[in-house]
């Protein structure tokens, strides 16, 4: 910022400014300054006005933090959510199968943290967990990436596991009787304290940021398991896949799982249903074996402030 006062008729730039406090002048950070004009006041001057909100999409990103910001507001993160599964067709138990569901990621919504103007942070978003299709061996789906963020200065900030691949063991024909299990949640572990009071330079309480999924401040947790696959009594018997997790404490649904096949294959729609922000992937319909859905991709929104 640069200051003029008028001098003997002219303007003079100033290199240093003073406040009183109490009986002395003393140096001071100033974050807003005021005049009165036309009975009332307006400001001149802010320390450091809120940046635009960033949202990342899963990979690593290398962020600055801004000189004069000493807080990041994370509006929402989510890890990946893992893949739903294909049941294993005919067992030797005389079932068909809708496969399970995938568990979502952990999360956060409206969180504040300290952080260091200038400091390096690293953002890494997690990858959404691919969709199981093998048959008769439970292979092919795989767990949600881990979402994290951590600085050179602030260190480990959070770190979000992505949820579980749900897994299918045992089945077919020849035996043995066919285990379709859910994928398991993904976990939270929040490093860096969480500030919980404190006003922008810009008038914001911080407790007022509500914008997340969860409408609240200040919230994190773990993701939910998604729901174990359905044994269908019967030969060619139809039934639908079992659904993938809710993300953001229930606030996203799952995928859904895919529908009854009616003998028709893929084109019947059996395919589970893709998870959405973190949610996990539903699981495959019975009848011809159809595969489940992926799981929702990881994400994170932010922004830098600075609290007075």
């Amino acid at each position: 910022m640069t200051v003029f006062v008028k001098d003997g008729g002219s303007f003079r730039e100033i290199s240093e400014l003073f406040v009183r406090d109490g009986t002395s002048y003393t140096n001071k950070t100033i974050t807003n300054a005021y005049v009165y004009h036309s009975g009332s006041w307006r400001e001149i001057y802010t320390l450091f006005t809120a940046t635009s909100y960033v949202i990342l999409s899963p990979g690593t990103t290398t962020i600055t933090v801004p000189s004069l910001a000493n807080a990041i507001h994370i509006e929402y993160a989510v890890a990946g959510g893992g893949g739903g599964n294909r049941g294993q067709d005919y067992d030797q138990q005389g079932n068909e199968q809708g496969g399970p569901g995938g568990g979502s990621g952990a999360y956060v919504s409206d969180l504040v943290f300290s952080v260091t103007g200038g400091e390096t942070l690293t953002a890494v978003v997690g990858a959404a967990g691919a969709a199981g299709s093998n048959s008769y061996t439970g292979g092919g789906p795989a767990r949600g990436g881990t979402t994290s963020l951590s600085g050179t200065s602030s260190n480990a900030i959070f770190s979000l596991t992505g949820g579980e691949s749900g897994t299918v063991t045992g089945g077919g024909v020849q035996g043995p009787l066919a285990t379709l299990t859910g994928g398991a949640a993904g976990t939270a572990s929040i490093t860096a304290s969480r500030l919980t009071t404190g006003t922008t330079t810009g008038g914001l309480n911080i407790t007022s940021f509500t914008s997340g999924p969860l409408s609240a401040f200040n919230q994190a947790g773990n993701g939910a398991a998604g729901a174990d696959g359905i044994n269908y009594p019967g030969d060619n018997s139809n039934g639908v896949g079992a659904d993938g997790a809710d993300s953001y404490n229930g606030n996203v649904a799952g995928g859904a799982g895919g529908d009854a096949g009616n003998g028709g294959g893929y084109e019947s729609g059996q395919i589970g249903k893709t998870g959405e922000r973190g949610s996990g992937g539903g699981g495959g319909g019975t009848e011809q074996g159809a595969p489940g859905g992926p799981g929702g991709p990881g994400e994170m929104k932010y922004r830098f402030i600075r609290i007075s």
